[in-house]
């Protein structure tokens, strides 16, 4: 340890245990508000439920879709500014627009306001690469699963603790208010215990512009198939999300504790995408990044097929929970792979670039499965999203190549 402090810097450990809780108090930040949008949006004066429906879907489509247009510009700077800078930057914007989103009067300062959210935040690119950038290249996808893990352990908490808070304040303003306070924690933590390593930044000369950034990528042709592998994931999963509280009340019927299983529905997912992640992603680290991922894609798409099936609530659950054994391993196996492909001195870049895939998958999955389900129905929907993950894993059969031993830059 005393070594550490001589040479200023932390070690690789103690960062990935500092960024994993950095990553669980920022994920309960951005879902504590997930569980009442909706019904903020009615307090704030829009009282027909089909208009509540669309503007709670644009409102909370608004954070990823910026988030997606400034990756890159976030992800680049990171790589001269450093990848610390950069989550001390997000977090304190993240708790600030937060913040601010309890001071909103109407439906168009809410939009507004989760617009700039989204634009200002940039603290997925820039904690993985931070992670990436001192993690040994062996141990990437245990790290990055990990990270996932805390990540989703956040994701369980945030809703909850929103509930609650909702519930004994009767305000929601108050609740965003109370929210700031985990992103000032995660400030707090990587302002006090991260110690950058240094030598790992790009020449601050270099300033390229994002067309400039955009050649600079299709220059590394490895990657550039991990773009459509992260829109997919995250489009898959997220397509299905908005309707499957009205399939499951078509499962379960009129019973008067319909909101109990819907919660534990979405919460057993989660709970196996937890179980499941630190697993896969030291799995991913031995026999290889491609093989987990065509493990992991095939079985989340077969689990979609009983889903769809279903006869009754109890085999919709336990399918998924199958699901979500499966999915835990995709996102961080992904992103240990893109790391090991990436010259050290641009994976802020790069992981801006694979960030807005992931963001744009956010974005557009709801949107359009909102739109499949209401034209195909929610069965439909769930085998198409099954064979998302199948395509997926033949385009990583196809494009992805499995990377050898890569030389730091």
């Amino acid at each position: 340890m005393s070594e550490e402090r001589r040479s200023g810097t932390t070690s690789w450990k103690s960062i990935l245990w500092i960024m994993a809780a950095v990553q669980f108090c920022m994920s309960i930040a951005f879902s504590s508000s997930n569980p009442f949008m909706a019904l903020y949006v009615e307090q704030l004066g829009v009282h027909n439920p089909r208009y509540v429906d669309i503007l709670t879907g644009i409102i909370q489509g608004m954070t990823p879709l910026m988030a997606a247009i400034m990756s890159p510009f976030w992800g680049s700077l990171s790589d001269r500014s450093g990848r610390k800078m950069m989550v001390l930057r997000s977090t304190i914007a993240i708790g600030i627009f937060t913040g601010i989103l309890g001071l909103a009067q109407s439906t168009w300062q809410l939009m507004i306001i989760r617009g700039f959210q989204g634009a200002f935040s940039g603290f997925s690119a820039a904690s993985i690469a931070l992670v990436a950038s001192v993690i040994p290249q062996d141990r990437l996808g245990f790290s990055l699963g990990w990270i996932q893990t805390s990540s989703m352990v956040g994701t369980l908490v945030g809703p909850l603790l929103g509930g609650v808070a909702a519930d004994y304040f009767k305000n929601y303003h108050m609740v965003f208010f109370l929210t700031t306070i985990f992103a000032f924690i995660a400030f707090t933590i990587t302002l006090l215990f991260v110690r950058e390593p240094k030598g790992k930044l790009a020449p601050t000369r270099k300033k390229p512009s994002l067309v400039g950034q955009f050649r600079a990528i299709k220059e590394l042709k490895m990657v550039r198939p991990m773009f459509i592998v992260l829109f997919l994931t995250q489009f898959t999963v997220m397509s299905v999300q908005p309707v499957l509280s009205v399939f499951m009340k078509q499962l379960a019927g009129n019973v008067g504790y319909l909101n109990t299983i819907a919660g534990f529905a979405f919460a057993v997912t989660g709970l196996a995408d937890l179980i499941a992640s630190p697993f896969l992603g030291k799995r991913s680290d031995k026999i290889g990044y491609r093989r987990v991922l065509t493990i992991c894609m095939t079985g989340a798409g077969l689990f979609y097929l009983p889903q769809a099936l279903s006869p009754n609530i109890w085999v919709f659950i336990a399918s998924r929970f199958g699901l979500g054994m499966f999915i835990g391993g995709i996102l961080p196996t992904a992103n240990a792979l893109i790391g090991r492909m990436a010259p050290s001195d641009k994976r802020g870049q790069i992981y801006g670039f694979t960030s807005s895939a992931t963001f744009l998958g956010s974005f557009a999955g709801p949107l359009l499965g909102g739109v499949g389900s209401a034209a195909l129905g929610i069965r439909t929907m769930l085998g198409v999203a099954g064979a998302l993950y199948i395509c997926n894993m033949l385009w990583v059969r196809w494009k992805v190549r499995e990377p050898g031993r890569f030389e730091q830059s």
